[in-house]
């Protein structure tokens, strides 16, 4: 009776975990999601078994070795948070915890420092702590506290349906982690373990947010998809205009006309009948700025599956002239855009992708100054030293100093009123490195900020990386 419960659950995860792997192929965050689910059904299954075992011997054996793996549970739990919240720069300290874990394994197996015996409770055998399980306890702490402190802090910068997807997991998580209470069995402390209902209200969490709000899913793959049945309305707006465009000419002159021969009194202004004879231009303008924005979307999402095998050279001049021929510019702030130090050099990678880093560049430019009400973007491109480099560089409002280090940072942004995803530079940094360069981001607050793209000056890369 007292096995039902954890078999039940530990076999729930490992469908879920198989699930997430099938529906969403092999990536960084669905890998780090069934290794969470391997280790949970490990210990939950394990503990399943124990129970109904009767031989002090046997259960020692099983006890150690269910052990084995839950010194992981708390390492994949981590590794599932940095992945969720695209924290790379975690990598290296989620490295470092399985480490750990994997040396407490090894004391685990060759001593009794870690498990030593078994407590005889009323529902069957359970592990009895060692010196240096307290070890563990620390890992544990350490790591699963970070992990939640990455995912609240994510949540709290992030935007619109990531907020409410990241929500779900902090709370799902954090329910997980009270399922630590079972560590008391292990010092003595005789009561059923209730950990098992965590876990399981845990999975009902983040099955229900999967079903909800699409967790896992690439944002940007979704926002792709979105944009791309964006065309077909757009199109249709565009058609309709291009009717009114033809149209509403003869219907203005009609309206003048009527006003002459004194059949109808004035009921339009001059500025109105100025602004409906403009007003298709407007929809036209407003249609190619919505494009352009669903194209963003789409070379985003294509960005995190480049084919390196189609890059070329390609002269930077001629990207930043189509970049600047292309971009919808608002009114006069193409005026404020100046190209300076121009020194024409080649690159190896993709024209259309420098194209879109371009962009962004510049909406994220453009954006400073108007928000100052002052200031000019300048560009300019030259070889210095090593490496080739591109500069853009605008003296708006800049970037405060606690925001200049999360800048690259996925769904991170500061404009919470809309108007920013948080995926314009994480594109861009994906992008410059897969050419083998960097981009780099200086600024001060009022005053200016300065992207910096560095090629390398030879192709050498390429030709290694095409190999891997």
């Amino acid at each position: 009776m007292h096995s039902l419960l954890p078999a039940v659950v530990s076999l729930l995860f490992l469908c879920y975990g198989t699930y997430v792997l099938h529906t969403r192929g092999v990536s960084r965050i669905s890998v780090a999601s069934f290794l969470l689910c391997a280790t949970t059904f490990c210990w939950q299954f394990t503990w399943a078994v124990l129970f109904q075992i009767h031989d002090q011997h046997e259960a020692l054996a099983l006890a150690k070795l269910g052990y084995l793996l839950i010194l992981f549970v708390p390492t994949t739990l981590y590794h599932f948070i940095a992945e969720l919240t695209a924290q790379r720069n975690e990598r290296r300290w989620v490295d470092l915890s399985y480490v750990v874990a994997g040396l407490l394994g090894v004391v685990l197996l060759s001593t009794d420092w870690m498990i030593a015996g078994l407590y005889p409770y009323f529902f069957g055998y359970y592990p009895k702590a060692g010196p240096l399980h307290p070890l563990h306890l620390v890992q544990t702490a350490l790591v699963v506290g970070r992990g939640l402190w990455l995912l609240y802090r994510r949540q709290q910068l992030a935007v619109s349906t990531e907020k409410t997807r990241l929500r779900y997991c902090l709370v799902s998580l954090l329910i997980y982690f009270f399922a630590s209470v079972d560590y008391l069995a292990n010092y003595g402390v005789q009561f059923y373990p209730p950990g098992v209902l965590f876990v399981a209200t845990s999975l009902g969490l983040i099955a229900q947010a999967m079903v909800r709000h699409n967790l896992l899913a690439n944002p940007m793959e979704v926002a792709a998809t979105i944009a791309h049945e964006m065309r077909t309305p757009l199109a249709t707006v565009r058609n309709q205009s291009r009717v009114l465009a033809k149209c509403l000419p003869d219907l203005l002159a009609g309206y003048q006309c009527a006003l002459e021969a004194r059949l109808i009194e004035p009921t339009l202004r001059p500025a109105q009948l100025n602004y409906l004879g403009k007003l298709p231009q407007h929809i036209e303008a407003e249609i190619n700025r919505s494009n352009f924005i669903v194209d963003m979307l789409l070379a985003s999402a294509r960005a995190g599956t480049l084919d390196r095998n189609d890059f070329a050279n390609h002269s930077i001049k001629k990207c930043v002239d189509e970049a600047l021929a292309c971009y919808p510019f608002e009114s006069s702030m193409r005026d404020k855009v100046v190209v300076k130090a121009s020194e024409d050099f080649t690159f190896f990678g993709s024209d259309v992708l420098l194209v879109y880093v371009l962009y962004n560049l510049f909406k994220n430019a453009l954006h400073a100054i108007k928000s100052a009400g002052r200031g000019e973007v300048e560009i300019s491109f030259f070889t210095q030293g090593n490496s080739k480099q591109l500069l853009v560089t605008d003296t708006g409002v800049g970037i405060p100093d606690d925001v200049l280090p999360h800048v690259f940072e996925p769904f991170y942004s500061t404009r919470h009123n809309g108007g920013g995803t948080g995926m314009g530079l994480a594109f861009c940094q994906r992008v410059i490195t897969a050419f083998g360069g960097k981009i780099q981001c200086e600024s001060q607050a009022g005053r200016y900020t300065r992207f910096s793209v560095l090629f390398p000056q030879k192709q050498l890369w390429h030709a290694e990386q095409v190999t891997d």
